[in-house]
């Protein structure tokens, strides 16, 4: 009888942990749909008012920060681990592990900020093709890009905090705050002054200093901190140790995720980085559901057992790929027509060929990012960063290659390629049973390629719209067949509905 209430209890205890695992989800999805509408509606106005070339350099000039974000060295992913494990302790474990990070990056974001600031010129001059005219405007604003590497360093510790304490509500409210200043200020300030970029740049990195400071006391609040602590070194060292292995994957993740837009503008000028940077920007949007659910699981994995965290890592997988999956699907039809309504026919025709091959990239590394915060939840971010940097010379080498040959289209599908060595390598060091999941990622894989192939070849709207739908619900119908656990999600949020309308 009483190993009975044990099992009463743990299964309890797990249906809980479901529901709020599906909250958070949830959460997690809706604030990131304001901002991806916010920053898809401006697009259009950037484009207008700075003219094609000149939003080309700023997007080399926010790749360029990003390289920089390796000076997190892993911190903000280990501050959300410790905290994730300790937060219901009341020992000063988080102040201890919060307050460290918050030293650590600021320190090593100044750091960054200086060699920005006097190796911005090297990057501008030589490294891409850049009318001298806008030359000229990126180096009046290098002060302001400084300031945006420990602004961003500082602002990932507090997004990794509030996220550890599971207070989505509160994280995402100020992430679509942020995301609303630094879309509408730079267009507030062309409007008042000038397209310059002398003019842009600073208003944009104004308004992450005000998202960095909403989010800072949303933090405060979060953590129930009551005064600015001290550093202590034994809790930075614990950080290190933790992040550097993350800081090893993150900075060949973020040289990877810029590469190829700097590649693209090297050899090629600023305007393809034009037409390949907005149709990348664009399908990025669809990380809403994979982001989301990264955001709710890693915290929940930190804290989690090696056998619940597998439990829960495969039933992600599932979900993840038969809820994605159709939305993918009508993804890849609907990009062409939305981009000659959103941009205008020559801009859609240049730039529908990247885009169709980036959304299966999207979709391939939301399938590896799942396992490769598995891995790194539960202690081994080695494996994830081993691999990052042995396929970092391959991925340069087959990028160069790629672009002289093929131009942008050529980019797109070297990371295509990418994404499918990073999921073949996370899987097998996920330790996961292979073949079920491997069966599965490939007969959506197989749906996502008809999709496009249809999608490039048919051109009456009528018969597009008719294949979309046919598919996605094909591959929908799929999905409940083959997963369990998508079907008892399903009957879940069934029930509740049918109980909520009676």
């Amino acid at each position: 009888m009483g190993r009975f209430a044990v099992h009463h209890h743990h299964l309890l205890q797990s249906q809980a942990m479901e529901k709020s695992i599906l909250k958070n989800i949830a959460i997690n999805f809706a604030g990131s749909i304001v901002p991806t509408f916010i920053s898809l509606a401006t697009v259009p106005a950037y484009l207008h008012l700075m003219g094609v070339e000149r939003y080309g350099v700023i997007n080399l000039v926010w790749a360029l920060i990003g390289y920089f974000s390796v000076l997190d060295l892993g911190t903000s992913l280990a501050t959300e681990n410790q905290i994730a494990k300790v937060r219901d302790a009341d020992d000063g474990s988080v102040e201890r592990i919060f307050w460290s990070a918050c030293a650590l990056n600021l320190a090593t974001g100044i750091v960054g900020g200086l060699i920005v600031y006097f190796g911005a010129f090297l990057y501008i001059e030589h490294g891409v093709k850049i009318e001298p005219a806008f030359q000229r405007e990126v180096m009046a604003s290098l002060p302001w890009i400084a300031i945006s590497v420990p602004l961003a360093n500082v602002s990932w510790v507090f997004a990794g905090a509030i996220t550890a304490v599971e207070r989505f509500a509160s994280y995402n409210t100020n992430q679509t705050i942020g995301t609303i200043l630094f879309q509408v200020l730079p267009l507030v300030a062309i409007y008042c002054f000038s397209p310059s970029l002398a003019v842009v740049i600073p208003a944009a990195v104004g308004a992450r200093l005000i998202a960095a400071v909403l989010l800072g006391i949303a933090t405060w609040r979060a953590l129930k901190l009551k005064r600015v602590g001290k550093p202590e070194w034994r809790a930075v060292a614990e950080l290190f140790r933790y992040g550097r292995w993350l800081l090893l994957f993150s900075g060949a993740g973020m040289i990877s995720q810029t590469l190829d837009r700097v590649l693209v503008g090297s050899m090629l000028g600023a305007r393809f980085v034009a037409y390949y940077a907005t149709p990348q920007n664009l399908v990025s949007r669809l990380n809403i559901l994979p982001g989301a659910m990264l955001r709710t699981l890693f915290p929940r994995l930190s804290a989690s057992s090696r056998e619940n965290a597998d439990q829960l890592a495969r039933g992600a997988l599932a979900f993840l790929n038969g809820a994605f999956t159709p939305c993918v699907i009508v993804a890849l039809f609907a990009l062409e027509p939305f981009l000659t309504i959103w941009l205008g026919a020559s801009m859609a025709t240049a730039c529908a060929p990247v885009g169709r091959i980036l959304i299966i990239g999207v979709w391939l590394a939301g399938q590896s990012s799942i396992l490769g915060i598995l891995i790194q939840a539960q202690g081994n971010p080695a494996d994830v960063a081993r691999v990052s940097w042995i396929q970092l010379p391959v991925f340069v080498g087959a990028l160069w290659l790629a672009i002289h040959t093929f131009g942008i289209v050529g980019a797109a599908t070297v990371v295509v390629v990418k994404a499918l060595f990073d999921y073949s390598a996370f899987l097998y060091f996920s330790r996961l049973h292979v073949g079920a999941i491997v069966g599965n990622m490939l007969a959506h894989l197989s749906f996502l390629v008809v999709a496009g192939v249809l999608a490039a070849s048919i051109g009456a709207l009528p018969v597009l719209i008719a294949a979309a739908l046919v598919l996605a619900a094909a591959n929908l119908g799929w999905s409940l067949h083959v997963s369990s656990e998508l079907r008892a999600m399903v009957r879940k949020v069934w029930t509740r509905l049918w109980v909520f309308a009676s």
